[in-house]
């Protein structure tokens, strides 16, 4: 390699144009001998490299901070505190219900039943059908 780099000084160094002719011919039968070595190795790193930058996502997630469910026997040994959500929000349970029964919510209503507070909520269907469903906020549970 030292005289590669040696040659293509000397080239740029030298004024005559047989020089750099004879110099260019050498640094292509130098490259030609290295091209089936680079090829082998592209093949062997690039399934390589895919494999390491598939598993990225996976590490970073793992290593995060995530909520405690109740009654769960992970323990949070990450130092940090952990918040724990409220349940879920009347957007995030109308977009639930539409997903769940191909229905677009006509009407929503927030009850309290027993301490707990319950989305009611009013799907009209493509055929017509009107569905009630109740969707418990603090555990997004449908019922």
């Amino acid at each position: 390699m030292n005289d590669l780099f040696a040659m293509a000084v000397w080239v740029a160094t030298s004024d005559t144009r047989a020089t750099r002719i004879a110099v260019t011919a050498y640094l292509a039968a130098q490259t030609s001998k290295l091209s089936p070595v680079m090829k082998k190795i592209r093949k062997g790193l690039l399934p390589v490299a895919l494999l390491a930058v598939s598993f990225a996502p996976f590490t970073q997630a793992h290593s995060m901070p995530g909520y405690l469910v109740g009654g769960s026997s992970v323990e949070d040994r990450s130092g940090t505190a952990v918040v724990q959500r409220d349940g879920i929000s009347l957007d995030e349970a109308v977009r639930r219900a539409e997903a769940q029964y191909r229905a677009k919510v006509v009407r929503t209503d927030v009850q309290d039943e027993d301490g707990r507070k319950v989305y009611v909520l009013k799907l009209l269907s493509e055929d017509g059908r009107v569905v009630t469903v109740r969707v418990d906020a603090a555990t997004g549970r449908t019922r």
